[in-house]
């Protein structure tokens, strides 16, 4: 007998009373017949074309009757609505463009891209344009988030098109993806299957350990078939031969503007364009941000302006930017957007670490990262100290710089991070989203932990000597955003030691004037976190101080540390080593000031108390005397500078070893001095062989071993050899570009002392032409008063004056004059020999009498300020004698007072900082 089935059994005695009605299977669609053999005692009526069997049943066996197939052509799933405002991407041209003679491609592709970059959405728009031009036959739509959910979708498939049972799901989903296999002289089905956020490539894999049980979720091949797969995962496991791989990525910047424009105007508001583009960069044009932000702006009625403000400020959160309702069936806010993502990542081997390292990484540079600050030794003690779900044993391992690398993989496979270790300075990108909704994740201790992490980090891998300047560029641009997203972290206990290395690093590149804003800016942060008389707050004064002189304002430096040095007495103590060293920097700067006597006196002085407090081998003690020794070389005693300097290097030799830097660089003022000493061609030979041993103890490209090339080229060019000089010059510019750039600092040297040597060798204009280019640069690199800009312009007017215009470059001199009164005062070295070269120019000109009363001026102040018996004044005395005789008509012109103002940078032992 074959009735239907009630649903309803009820047993009774030793049978079964059939009653009521049954309904449809869950999911199973249109309610369907069963066909019901009984084995029975009593009788059936029928009703309605039902069977209500009363009576006692012994057996009942309940057959399903399968349902007939849907006909072509046939849509399983629901496709996710358009999104309002939906913008045409170029990844959705890429999509179309692999569907080969009207969607008969053999084609499988997968968009991989970070959560919110809008992949459902293309896929969407992919699907539903295939569908609606007629190009399929079936389209089943999956939402792929777990592995329940694709056998569901597959079997629901296969209830509908090829007559599988409901009742046992796994079979039915074999069924379906056995039907989608093209079989001989069967109808061709074109078909789209869409998989839609898969999450793990696991999932698409059923039973993976039970080999009679196992089969693949993928469809298969088929020549009229199509496969497009969502996902944020980058496993190789997704990318088989075949599969085509689309990277989706942002909005472009246009594409972001257009987005927030026609979704605000869909809704009668307009914001101004450069809001609308300030508000797309601050949101990192992540397409899920900017519909939320634009749903924000239309709920709230405020404008992108407000909403930028609300942004920046560190107490906002993104849930607090949030709209109440979400647009176009999101399913998340956008600071959950990435916790599935993230969770799932910290499964992945080595387990635990993927979470702690994203800490790290939401804290650096969003646009660059390099690798070894996430795998250095502070890096990885984080990683093991806060792994997360790990186990007793795991938990006490230390983390290997390949567990690092490993974790880094595991953030890329999940999209939370771009990993390309290929470009080693910028290994690691993260969208700034993701880094703030992690930040926002951190309770206090965490983040504080995190930031002094990462500035340990930052300061383990910072070479002591840059070689490398894109590395160096990569770790300031790190430290930049850990100071901004850190706060006050970066300052408990104390003042992190980053934040000192960041400022040099500025400095030292040429940034002289970023080095100066640095400081200040760390200078009054230091003074209201730690208050005015902090240890931390007087060093930051001294940097400050001497990144200022270093810009050019010796006389400016002096005075700073001359007021630091009370503050450093009263707070410290006159022994203080940080005291003495403030007297150190002071002594240097009153000596760059043109000070050279009191200098030497303040060094002497310096001297006797670090022989006192520190000892007689103490590096610093032996720095003073290096110092005190250049003094009185500049002070004219260079015979007495050149035995301090042999005095010392026995020392420096018996205290730090023939190789030691500071034993090289007394080596290297020992023979500058004795050079200036006259014995030029003696100096040149042993700046050579010190330039031998520099290479082989330093390397090639060390600042330092560029800096004696550049010395003994000068030696060279002061010796005669204009011409090998000039060439040592042009060789040595090459290399400075490369290892320092062209706008540091020694590289502009190298330029000016090039272009010098070059007129030596007889090509006045050209070096004039030369040193006019080499001006606009240093105007815009150092600024119009900035002693070596001075200097450049002397030179430039000298050099014009040697090739036939001396009445200008007399004009150019008295103009030069001017300024150098104004910035260096009337004393100064360099306002002294800049008035020799505009009295020689004078001369030049025509006006041999002038010229002679210039040098009579001249001379009185060189005695006054130098002393009867310095070099200079000597020099000066041979010209006005000259002059005087030409002015009468009898003997020739003067050559200058012997110091036309080359850039030259002597190699000075560094007494140490209170902050190395």
């Amino acid at each position: 007998m074959t009735v239907t089935d009630t649903g309803n059994a009820q047993a009774t005695g030793d049978g079964t009373a059939v009653t009521g009605y049954r309904g449809p299977a869950s999911g199973s669609g249109p309610e369907s017949p069963v066909s019901v053999d009984l084995s029975h005692t009593g009788s059936a009526v029928a009703a309605n074309g039902a069977v209500a069997i009363s009576g006692y049943v012994h057996s009942l066996t309940v057959q399903h009757a399968l349902r007939e197939p849907a006909s072509w052509p046939h849509q399983v799933g629901v496709i996710p609505s358009p999104a309002r405002s939906f913008q045409h991407r170029a990844e959705a041209d890429r999509l179309r463009a692999a569907v080969d003679g009207g969607g008969t491609a053999v084609l499988s592709q997968v968009l991989t891209g970070m959560g919110g970059v809008g992949k459902t959405q293309l896929a969407a728009d992919y699907a539903r344009a295939a569908w609606d031009d007629g190009d399929l036959d079936v389209l089943v739509w999956v939402t792929a988030s777990a592995q329940s959910a694709v056998v569901s979708a597959y079997a629901q498939a296969g209830v509908e098109l090829c007559r599988a049972d409901p009742e046992d799901l796994e079979q039915a989903a074999k069924q379906f993806l056995a039907w989608l296999t093209p079989k001989p002289g069967q109808r061709p089905c074109r078909w789209l299957i869409v998989l839609d956020d898969v999450v793990d490539p696991s999932d698409l894999v059923v039973h993976p350990d039970e080999p009679g049980k196992r089969f693949s979720l993928w469809p298969p091949t088929s020549p009229h078939g199509r496969v497009l797969l969502t996902t944020r995962r980058r496993d190789a496991a997704l990318f088989g031969d075949g599969c085509r791989r689309i990277d989706v990525g942002l909005f472009t910047p246009a594409e972001s503007v257009a987005y927030l424009t026609a979704a605000l105007h869909a809704h009668g508001r307009t914001e101004p364009a450069d809001q609308l583009i300030a508000l797309a960069a601050d949101l990192g044009h992540l397409p899920l941000a900017l519909a939320q932000a634009a749903a924000y702006l239309i709920d709230s009625g405020e404008s992108a302006a407000t909403y930028r403000g609300l942004l920046a400020d560190r107490a906002t959160t993104l849930t607090d930017l949030a709209p109440d309702a979400l647009p176009d069936e999101q399913a998340t806010v956008l600071a959950a957007a990435w916790s599935l993502s993230i969770d799932r990542a910290d499964t992945l081997r080595p387990a635990g670490l993927a979470r702690p390292m994203l800490h790290l990484a939401a804290l650096l540079d969003a646009n660059g990262i390099p690798q070894s600050i996430l795998t250095s030794e502070p890096a990885r003690a984080h990683l093991a100290t806060h792994r997360t779900a790990a186990g007793p044993t795991l938990q006490s391992a230390p983390v290997s710089s390949s567990d690092a690398v490993r974790a880094l993989r595991a953030l890329d496979r999940l999209s939370l991070i771009a990993h390309q270790p290929d470009t080693p300075h910028q290994a690691v990108r993260v969208h700034q989203l993701i880094q703030r909704a992690t930040r926002e994740d951190h309770t206090p201790h965490q983040h504080d932990q995190a930031a002094h992490t990462a500035a340990d980090a930052l300061a383990a891998v910072w070479p002591k000597t840059e070689r490398d300047t894109t590395l160096a560029q990569a770790l300031r641009t790190n430290t930049d955003a850990l100071i901004c997203h850190a706060g006050d972290a970066l300052y408990r206990p104390d003042t992190h030691p980053v934040l000192y290395r960041l400022g040099r690093s500025l400095g030292e590149s040429g940034q002289v004037t970023a080095a100066i804003d640095h400081f200040d800016h760390l200078a009054t942060s230091t003074r209201s976190r730690l208050g005015p008389d902090h240890p931390e707050t007087l060093t930051t004064r001294g940097s400050l101080a001497t990144w200022r002189g270093e810009a050019g304002d010796v006389a400016g430096a002096a005075q700073a540390f001359a007021d630091l040095l009370a503050d450093m007495v009263r707070v410290l103590g006159p022994d203080h080593p940080d005291t003495l060293t403030t007297r150190h920097n002071l002594a240097t700067w009153r000596g760059r000031a043109g000070d050279v006597a009191g200098a030497a006196q303040a060094f002497a002085d310096l001297l006797a108390d670090r022989m006192r407090v520190l000892g007689p081998d103490h590096l610093h003690t032996l720095a003073t005397r290096g110092n005190l020794a250049a003094m009185r070389g500049e002070a004219g005693d260079v015979a007495g500078a050149a035995q301090a300097f042999a005095d010392l290097l026995a020392d420096m030799v018996r205290v730090l070893g023939p190789d030691h830097p500071h034993t090289l660089t007394t080596r290297h003022n020992l023979a500058a001095m004795r050079g200036e000493a006259g014995d030029v061609t003696g100096a040149a030979q042993e700046l050579a062989d010190l330039l031998a041993n520099r290479m082989r103890v330093l390397g090639p490209d060390h600042p330092d071993t560029l800096a004696a090339r550049h010395n003994l080229a000068t030696r060279r060019g002061r010796a005669g050899d204009a011409a090998g000089a000039a060439q040592a010059f042009a060789d040595l510019l090459a290399d400075m570009v490369r290892v320092l750039g062209p706008d540091h600092p020694d590289t502009l040297a190298a330029r000016h002392n090039l272009a010098a040597m070059r007129g030596e060798a007889g090509d006045a204009a050209g070096a004039a032409q030369e040193l006019a280019d080499l001006l606009a640069d240093m105007v815009r690199l150092l600024g119009p008063d900035h002693p070596h800009t001075l200097t450049t312009r002397e030179n430039l007017a000298t050099w014009r004056g040697r090739a036939g215009d001396a009445a200008g470059a007399a004009q150019e001199l008295a103009d030069l004059l001017a300024d150098m009164v104004r910035l260096l005062g009337p004393d100064h070295p360099d306002t002294l020999a800049a008035r020799g070269n505009f009295a020689i120019m004078r001369g030049r000109a025509g006006d041999a009498a002038g010229a002679a009363q210039a040098f009579a001026d001249l001379l009185a102040d060189m005695v006054r300020v130098l002393g009867p018996d310095h070099p200079h004044t000597l020099t000066t005395r041979h010209n006005l004698a000259t002059w005087r005789g030409r002015s009468v008509g009898r003997g020739q012109g003067g050559t200058g007072t012997g110091r036309l103002g080359s850039i030259f940078k002597r190699i000075l032992p560094r007494a140490g900082t209170t902050r190395d």
